[in-house]
């Protein structure tokens, strides 16, 4: 049971490497993995049978959620979209709960800390003000070089959340070719993405462990600020009354899968 649970995981959080707007890095966070998830690649061969045991459903779920999974959720929020980003946002909602929990473990709330979530949030805001003014610009003659460059700067969309992958393969320009590439499985354009994600991650991933040993806390409230920036993103244009009962109902019904996970 617990191996399928972990690759609807993984589903999710491959399925946040391809939705505008959906962090891979939060939706680690939401499902309470983010910081195990960082210590088991980095630290993969210290114990690689319990690592690889924890890493596997995760990884084949990834995959399965950027090539299968994805279109499926892209389908959705086309055609639901109202129900699909309100389960999100309850999902999102039921992360930050449960990270607010684990925190107060460690230390009681402090006011001062409120700083370490309003910074990061405003950032996240302000993400998503550009990802609606920028749109999705498009490159041609794309080189192997740019390419590895592109997938170095997308990690810090799969490693930090709330920061979206998508926005930064827009601002680079090739956001359309990575789709078409996705969904084709174009190898001469993946490859050398991937070796760049590869790359970025494990420099990225270093950082963030470093923050996590040294800043716990406050590094902890900074992902609760960049996560909280994420719902934004995901807010539902909503026209009536049923229609805000429905977001009411989806956005619950997130935040009980969250708390089932």
């Amino acid at each position: 049971m617990k191996f399928l649970i972990d690759i609807i995981k993984g589903i999710f959080i491959g399925a946040g490497c391809i939705l505008p707007g959906i962090s891979s890095g939060v939706m680690c966070v939401i499902f309470g993995i983010y910081d195990k998830l960082i210590d088991s690649i980095l630290n993969f061969f210290k114990d690689i049978r319990e690592n690889f045991k924890f890493l596997f459903p995760i990884a084949l779920g990834g995959f399965i959620g950027i090539i299968i999974f994805s279109r499926i959720l892209q389908f959705m929020l086309y055609k639901y979209q109202l129900q699909t980003k309100s389960i999100f946002i309850g999902l999102i909602f039921g992360g930050i709960i449960l990270l607010f929990k684990q925190i107060s473990k460690e230390e009681k709330f402090k006011i001062k800390n409120i700083i370490y979530i309003i910074i990061p949030l405003i950032i996240g805001l302000g993400m998503v003000y550009l990802e609606n003014k920028i749109g999705i610009k498009t490159m041609e003659n794309v080189n192997y070089i740019y390419l590895i460059f592109s997938g170095f700067l997308m990690s810090i969309g799969i490693v930090v959340p709330g920061v979206s992958s998508t926005i930064i393969l827009m601002l680079l320009g090739i956001y359309s070719i990575y789709l078409n590439s996705v969904s084709t499985l174009y190898l001469p354009v993946l490859i050398p993405i991937v070796i760049g994600v590869i790359l970025g991650s494990l420099i990225f991933m270093k950082i963030i462990k470093y923050l996590l040993e040294k800043f716990y806390i406050k590094t902890m409230y900074v992902i609760i600020g960049f996560t909280l920036g994420s719902i934004f993103v995901l807010l539902p244009e909503i026209g009536n009354s049923l229609e805000i009962i429905i977001s009411i109902a989806c956005t619950i019904c997130g935040y009980c899968i969250i708390n089932f996970f």
